[in-house]
């Protein structure tokens, strides 16, 4: 298990080509449990394209978690991307820590709907902060992992 130190030791700052290789650890982490391993693939191309506001959260100088916001000013609206955990560490405090500069950056913003594709296992996660489902696809990223679209308003 990585060691984790107090949660608001963790750092944030943006993705880097660099980092490829540990973001795709982090995938690896939770690869059948929350991703399909077809997604693989696309995680690749997402970061291949340089992903703006793509950020990796850090303890020390490694990466334990990574997550994408886009902000849309003119719908008021933020679609959140690829947001991952080293599984090392679920249920500590990273993904939280996320979530809140998520909505802060969203509250910054005026914007007031955060869009997130999840699915049914990482679902609930989203729901603590308030997130509540619109749709729901049976195997929308591959066998067993159903697409769950929700939305969480400020």
């Amino acid at each position: 298990m990585t060691r984790l130190k107090k949660q608001s030791d963790l750092q944030f700052r943006l993705y880097r080509p660099a980092d490829q290789s540990a973001c795709l650890s982090l995938f690896d982490s939770n690869c059948h449990d929350f991703f399909a391993p077809e997604e693989i693939c696309d995680y690749e191309r997402f970061l291949a394209g340089r992903p703006s506001g793509y950020e990796v959260c850090l303890d020390g100088s490694t990466i334990l978690g990574a997550y994408g916001l886009t902000v849309n000013q003119a719908s008021r609206r933020s679609r959140l991307h690829w947001i991952m955990i080293d599984a090392s560490v679920h249920g500590r405090g990273v993904g939280t820590k996320i979530m809140h500069r998520v909505l802060h950056v969203m509250d910054s913003s005026d914007v007031h709907v955060l869009d997130i594709a999840a699915s049914q296992k990482s679902a609930p996660f989203f729901a603590r902060f308030g997130a509540v489902e619109r749709s729901r696809r049976a195997d929308g990223w591959g066998v067993g992992l159903d697409r769950v679209d929700m939305e969480l308003e400020l």
